[in-house]
Order: structure tokens, then sequence, then C-alpha cells
């Protein structure tokens, strides 16, 4: 069973906390009411329909809205608004939108909340019924509206269940025979455009299907995927043909490249696949075992945004104080251009997210959820500044988590995102479509805190923090990565990524008492705590890295970061530290760290022309050898170099390894040399216990490193 199906068995079951809203534990006051049972005639002022049929509660959020609006208009905003929405699932087609007419101010909130105890599902779903039974195992709908009206998803859900779109291989990938246009070297691929348009396919592994129009082929290179539909096939010379380019070119990275192809029909062969004919309507699909078609849930998605919070910097229009909390946000669908680039690094320009907010300020998320999603979940951008989202749970995401910021840095103060905060939340299960995709990505924004989140289960990093190569100007200062449970990534797909990952110069943003762990690379870079190129004045203080495949710490290259307190220990290959560019500058300063290996060398990388400070480490292998230094050298013939003074070998003592208790005693030798202890409790979610515990109802398979 490969780790892709054991993860769609684990997060069968939706589980939602309520949000921890200061509401009254009664039937609450509030000054509109929406229910599933109300009509969008009534006046929304009273919680139950009244006996005479004439009044009672609104019957859609959008309804609401503009009964806000009314009260606006009105003069009636003199205090804060509040709409209590009752537990149901409110279907939408298109996206609920407020605008700068929708704001509420400091002392006046608007706020839009979940009865207390019930859970709202606003969803973009569409139930699929009238199943039967088909050739075989197959059971198959017809949906008149695919037919006749062009309607294509590209995602279902099976009582919970992301289905997978009919596949092959079923599981692992393919391998191709190589790019399909020759070059010779990659210097000259980066400039042809060809290369980055066609493969050539080994033996039958792509044929002309019966629906090679619809089919989508999903290409593996270092750190993204890109997708593909196919143009043409060449069958004699094995080579095909894709309507739109990768970012690189094809065997840039790896000759053979793994791939596999989806929205096959003649692929709809194991459990939990499924296929959909656009020509006749026809849903068909495979059921899992124990799975009843007579009364399945069966979920189709329409559109790609749920909640669009619509404002426009440029023309001075904010959307401000609004607060979302308890809710949920579930099911959206994700579309396959044909001439578009669809890949990427943390895949961060695609068009699809869930909840997506421009021009917002002083806005609050706080206890909902986010689930079953085409992309990423939430998008602050354009000009969002000093919006929070509190203890909120992101789970079974086509991309990845949350957005906060630009990929480019706009001119206009007004129109820059910054001062964010994602906080307490629990993001995983992403990269179902998009294996790129990050947990918390920050591009261009700074001022801005993540901090006490648990973060897992995505095939790249955890939390992307900075967007500019090189030694360019700062377009991301002063962002705090902190307190926050980041494990689980990789699972072996992608590779260059890590559990936090930085980029270019970032003055003032810290990466402080993170606990990372379980980072598994497919080829290179399965780091811990890993400051890219340019990444500069950073400070990495008191986290706790181990079991990561390739380095607890990696600089590719930088300039006088701090590399503090920190616990580094086994990392599977090539070293517990890499550096690799040298440069003239100083890289680095690592001191106060504990590096702990198990027969893997402490320092790996390039290490030769000493533009480093390494002072006060406690180093110790728990494989009995003498740690070795580069040049194979001990500690003290690495002193003797000028490196590491006041360091030592000695056993830290930790108090169960086994167990991944990093914690030290008081004799332990590190605090000598000025190692503080770090309160590993004080790391990941917090609050109630139901919430801190949510984490264990999603259990990880082990994670093996090589």
């Amino acid at each position: 069973m490969t780790i892709r199906s054991i993860r769609c068995a684990l997060f069968a079951a939706t589980v939602w906390l309520s949000a921890s809203v200061a509401l009254a534990a009664e039937a609450p006051k509030a000054d509109l009411y929406v229910a599933s049972n109300g009509n969008d005639a009534w006046s929304g002022t009273i919680a139950d329909p009244a006996a005479d049929g004439k009044d009672g509660p609104l019957a859609s959020i959008p309804a609401a809205r503009d009964a806000v609006r009314k009260r606006k208009a009105e003069g009636r905003h003199a205090k804060p608004i509040l709409v209590i929405i009752r537990g149901g699932t409110y279907r939408v087609s298109e996206p609920i939108v407020l605008t700068e007419a929708d704001s509420g101010t400091q002392e006046s909130p608007i706020t839009y909340a979940a009865w207390p105890g019930e859970k709202v599902v606003v969803s973009g779903g569409q139930p699929i019924t009238g199943w039967k039974k088909g050739d075989g195992p197959i059971w198959t709908a017809h949906i008149p509206g695919v037919q006749n009206k062009g309607w294509y998803f590209r995602e279902i859900w099976v009582n919970g269940h992301r289905a997978t779109p009919a596949r092959l291989p079923n599981e692992g990938f393919y391998r191709s025979a190589g790019p399909g246009v020759p070059y010779k070297d990659h210097q000259e691929a980066r400039k042809d455009p060809k290369t980055k348009e066609s493969i050539h396919y080994a033996d039958e592994n792509i044929k002309p299907w019966s629906n090679l129009g619809d089919a989508v082929v999903v290409v593996y290179h270092s750190w993204t995927a890109s997708l593909h539909r196919i143009k043409s096939l060449d069958t004699e010379k094995h080579r095909v043909e894709f309507t739109a380019p990768s970012g690189w070119p094809m065997g840039y990275w790896e000759k053979n490249q793994r791939y596999f192809v989806q929205f096959v029909r003649e692929g709809l062969d194991a459990p939990g696949e499924w296929y959909l004919d656009r020509k006749s309507g026809v849903l068909s699909y495979y059921p899992r075992p124990g799975e009843d078609m007579t009364n399945a849930e069966v979920i189709a998605p329409r559109p790609q945004e749920l909640l669009r919070l619509d404002g426009d910097p440029a023309a001075g229009k904010f959307i401000d104080h609004l607060q979302f909390k308890g809710l949920s946000f579930q099911h959206t669908d994700w579309i396959m251009p044909d001439a578009q680039m669809v890949d990427g690094q943390a895949n961060i320009s695609l068009p699809t997210m869930t909840v997506h907010v421009r021009g917002a300020r002083h806005c609050v998320f706080e206890g909902c959820e986010i689930a079953h999603t085409g992309g990423y979940g939430l998008r602050l951008e354009m000009g969002c500044k000093h919006n929070r989202i509190v203890q909120c749970h992101l789970y079974d995401l086509g991309a990845g988590g949350v957005q906060l910021g630009e990929m480019a840095l706009s001119d206009n103060p007004a129109a820059q995102s910054e001062h964010n905060e994602v906080v307490n939340c629990f993001l995983h299960d992403g990269g179902n479509v998009y294996p790129a995709g990050v947990g918390v990505w920050i591009g261009r924004s700074s001022h801005n805190t993540v901090a006490h989140n648990e973060i897992s289960d995505f095939y790249y990093t955890g939390v992307s923090v900075g967007w500019s190569w090189g030694y360019a100007p700062s377009s991301a200062k002063d962002n705090a990565i902190e307190y926050n449970h980041i494990h689980h990534l990789g699972w072996g797909e992608l590779s260059d990524m890590g559990g936090i990952y930085c980029l270019g110069i970032s003055p003032d943003t810290r990466l402080r008492y993170n606990r990372i762990h379980d980072v598994l690379s497919y080829s290179y870079g399965g780091w811990g705590l890993y400051t890219d190129e340019g990444s500069t004045g950073i400070l990495l203080e008191n986290n706790i890295v181990y079991r990561v495949k390739d380095g607890a710490f990696h600089q590719h290259y930088g300039r006088e970061n701090i590399v503090r307190n920190n616990v580094l220990a086994l990392s599977a290959t090539r070293g517990q530290i890499i550096r690799s560019r040298q440069e003239e500058h100083s890289s680095f300063t690592l001191e106060h760290n504990i590096v702990y290996s198990d027969g893997v060398p402490m320092l790996g990388g390039n290490w030769s022309n000493g533009n480093y400070t390494l002072a006060s480490n406690c180093y110790w292998d728990a494989s009995g050898k003498p740690p070795k230094f580069p040049g194979d050298l001990t500690l003290e013939k690495w002193q003797e170099k000028g490196h590491d003074k006041g360091s030592i070998v000695a056993d830290p003592k930790f108090a169960d390894v086994a167990k991944s208790d990093f914690s030290i005693p008081a004799d332990s030798p590190p605090r000598s040399i000025g190692f503080a202890p770090i309160d590993a409790s004080t790391i990941g979610l917090t609050g109630a216990a139901e919430w801190v515990q949510l984490p264990t109802k999603f259990p990880l398979p082990e994670m093996k490193m090589p």
C-alpha cells in the first residue's frame, strides 16, 4: 500500500471541533439568524419560523450580508452586529462575496458565527445520487448537468474520502524514456522552451485512449510537479506532446522522470477510483470495500472559491473588522487549463483557493474549518493587514494551507500585506492535487506571525518564508515562525524541501522554539531548518530538529545568520549540519547547539574557506564512534584549525531518544558551555484538551529514513 492510499484511509473521518466562541450556551441572542429552514424573504430577526409562517430566520448567508448592509444604510450600526447561523449544510455554486460595503468598525465589528455546538458547512459540493450497478464492480450515476451544460468536475468525495481519479499506474509512477526534445546540456535546455513541452514514454504506458483530451499527465521534477494535458501522441516514436510547458526542461533533474496519468477511463480498475465521461454525463465509481453505493454520500464540487473578501486597496477600498467564527468551508474544485503552465515552487500561483481575502484589515477567522479543497485553503493578499487566523483546522487540501502576501511587492504601501497572524491552527493532509503545496507560505510580506501551529503530512515544505532569490533588496522582514510542531513532510516524493524554508534577505526574521521531525525527500534535501538562496539576517534559536533525511540545518547560501541553542539530531545522510555554497562573507554563526548523530558525519558540504563561526557546541555520536569533522578530523584537530572554540564531545544525556524526548538533566554536559534547556511542552497547539489532542485522531504511518 502506498503512502497516498494509506493517507486516504486515515483521513476518512471528518473531524470537526466547535469554535471556542464567546457566546452564551443557551439559545444565543443575535441581530440576525440564518437557518436551513429559513426564507430569504423573512426578516431574519427571529431564530425559528413563526407559527404563522410569515417570519423567521433567513435561509442563506448572502441574504444575511444584504440585511446587514440594509441596517448600515439605515444607520443601525452603532453597536456590533452578530449573525448566528444554525447547523446544516449551505450549498453554493459561486463564492459568497463581501466588499467594503460589508465592513464593520473597531467598536462595532460584524460577526458571522455558528450556533454554539452546531456544525455549519458552507459547501461548494453537489450530492450525486441515482447510483446503479454497472459492469463488474463499477457503479454509475448519470448527471444531466455534465452532459447538457458542460459541468465538468475533477474531484469527488465518497463518505468523506477523497476518491482517486482513474489513474495509471494505480500505485507509484511510470518512468519516462527521456525528454521529448534532446539537448546537449542544461544551459541549452533552459533556453529552449520546446524542451519543456514533451517527453518520450516507455513501453505502452501512454496510449491513444478514448478520452485523450481529458487525460492529465503529472510529471515530477525536483521540488514540484507539473500537470499537463495532451496535445498529440506519436505512438511510433513514443513521444507525447503537451498543450502547455512545465517550468523546467523535461529530464533536467532526472533523465527518466517519474510521472503518472489520471482521468483515463481505461485506468478505472481499482477500489476508490472514479471517472467522469463528459460526453455522456456518466460518473463511474469503483467502491472501496464496505462502501454501499445505495446509501453512500457522494459529493462533487462546482466553484473554486467559497468565500471572497474583495477589497481594492489601489482604489482605497478596504474590508474592515469582519469576523467568521466556527464555520466550515468544504468542497472546491480545480481547473486544468490548456495553455497555462501548472507547476512552480510551492504552487503559489494557482488560481484556486477556498477562502480568498484581498484588502482586508483587522478581520478574524476563528475556530473555522477548511477541508476538501481543490487548491490552497486560504489566501491573504493585496493589502491584507492585521488579520488573524486562529484555531482553525485545514485538511484534505488540494495544494497548501495558508498564503500570506504575494510573489511581488507592490510599490503602494496600502497594497502591501503585513502584520497578519496564523496562530494555533492544525494544517495537514495537503498536496493531494498539487504536491508542492506548503503548509503556511509567506511571500514578499513582513511582520507576520506563524505560531503554535501543528503542520504535518505535506509532500513539500511546512513553512516557507521570503520570496527573493540571492541578495536582492529585502521584501520579507521581521517575520516570526515560532512554537510550531512541523512533521511528516515529503514522504519521499519531492526534493529540496525543509521543515522551515527561508529565501532571501530577511532582517529580524525569527525561527524559534519549533519542533521539526520526519522530513523525507525523494533525492536531496530533506532538511529541517533550510536557509536557501541569499537567506540573510535570520535567527534560528531554541529549535528541536531530528529524524530528517539530509541535514537538521542546511544553508545553501546566505549571510550572517545565527544558529543558536538548537538540538540538531539524527539526520540520516550527509551530515547533521550542511553548508553548500562558499562565499567571501560569513555564512553564519553556529553556537551553543547540541549536535547529535548516529554514525553520520557532524558537518557535511563545503567548509574549506573558513567564512563561518562555530563555537561552544556539544557534539555526540551515539554509534560509539568519535565525531568526525571535515577532512576526517577529530574535534581536537578541527579546533587546531581555529574552529569550534569552546566546543566539546560529550553525551548530552537526552531523556529518551527512542521516544523523541530530547530534554536534558541538570548535569548534562552542554549546560556547561551555555546550552539552555528547551521546554518542548510549550510547542504546538494550545488551549482546550479536545483541541490540543485533535492531531491524535489523524494518525500517520511511520516514516522510515534511509
